[in-house]
């Protein structure tokens, strides 16, 4: 078993991630579920270096290996009413990441997830979208108009991204909806660039 205090980027004195990016390798190539456990049990550190090293774990782990993180959705929940911005957003990594495991478990969540979101920093929201997608990959349709929601008052610099995402997954019956919103968004909408790709996803939606 690894101990993975001992490898946290803080207890190593390192300032970067890359001691903890390395530490996720390295428990994904041994299968080490202790050393996740361990994880997990730091999370609740008064240290907020410690806490903060082992989201960042846990999450990269969740990227390699989702499976080896799943059953610990309830944690990553909990850890999105935090304070600390830094594991309310980690935690909703972790969630995006093991999302198409525990999509079934979560669903009924959903709505905490998104009001979260909504008082959030950049990246909860993006990660949040993402997760809306992903139910949306799964054929969820019944998704579709609570990331409609979202993509209708979500910051005008977000929008794009969004739209292109929702682009991918976007039930057929409700492609005129989703025109009709992004066409009525595009003034509020300053950059040229911007206003650019949402009209790309305008004209897709209308072929």
């Amino acid at each position: 078993m690894i101990h993975v205090f001992n490898y946290l980027s803080s207890s190593l004195g390192k300032t970067d991630e890359s001691a903890n990016i390395s530490l996720a390798k390295q428990i994904v190539s041994a299968e080490d579920n202790e050393a996740i456990k361990e994880l997990i049990q730091l999370l609740q550190s008064k240290n907020k270096r410690i806490q903060h090293d082992c989201i960042k774990v846990l999450y990269e782990i969740g990227y390699l290996s989702p499976i080896m993180i799943a059953a610990y959705y309830l944690d990553f929940i909990t850890l999105l009413t935090s304070k600390d911005n830094r594991l309310q957003w980690g935690a909703m990594t972790a969630l995006d990441a093991i999302l198409l495991l525990q999509h079934e478990a979560i669903f009924p969540l959903l709505p905490q997830l998104i009001a979260i979101a909504e008082q959030g920093s950049v990246i909860t929201r993006d990660k949040c979208i993402a997760i809306l997608i992903k139910y949306l990959s799964l054929e969820h349709e019944d998704v579709f108009p609570l990331l409609h929601e979202q993509l209708l008052k979500c910051p005008p610099n977000q929008l794009p991204m969004y739209a292109e995402q929702a682009l991918k997954v976007v039930p057929r019956q409700y492609k005129t909806d989703l025109s009709k919103m992004l066409t009525n968004r595009l003034d509020g909408v300053e950059k040229e660039s911007k206003k650019t790709r949402i009209r790309k996803v305008i004209k897709k939606l209308q072929e």
